[in-house]
């Protein structure tokens, strides 16, 4: 889920990117310029995408703490250099690359750890049940 997760993001901002890229700037005192951009196919995708982003999203929080899901899903982050890099030809400084491989690194550590912390009020009989305890039942 969490790779679902991490590769739907940067795509879809990618291929928002590219499509406000070939539109040309838009304001929101001229919605017709919004509506015709929303239109375009790489909008549309990129938009599709990131609907599939935020499902998975959702479905990560029902299992995992938020403090697991989000940095876990920062290495979108190098997706996000790379598709810009390579893809969309943007230059990227050596201080963004370090900063992308700190957060790499900050990921490591906080993967490292219980994706699930339960409270002290919340035992394993009040959260509710994942897919693999189901079937272990």
């Amino acid at each position: 889920m969490l790779g679902i997760v991490a590769v739907t993001a940067p795509l879809g901002d990618t291929l928002l990117s590219l499509g406000m890229k070939r539109v040309g700037p838009v304001s929101l005192d001229h919605l017709s310029s919004l509506v015709y951009a929303i239109s375009t196919p790489q909008i549309l995708l990129g938009i599709a995408l990131l609907i599939c982003f935020f499902a998975s999203y959702l479905a990560s929080l029902s299992w995992a703490d938020l403090t697991f899901v989000l940095p876990a899903t920062s290495i979108g982050n190098v997706i996000v250099a790379l598709l810009a890099k390579f893809w969309l030809h943007e230059q990227i400084s050596p201080g963004r690359w370090i900063g992308i491989l700190l957060i790499t690194a900050g990921v490591g550590f906080v993967t490292q750890g219980p994706s699930y912390t339960e409270t002290c009020r919340e035992t394993a009989t009040e959260r509710p049940l994942h897919s693999a305890e189901v079937q272990q039942l």
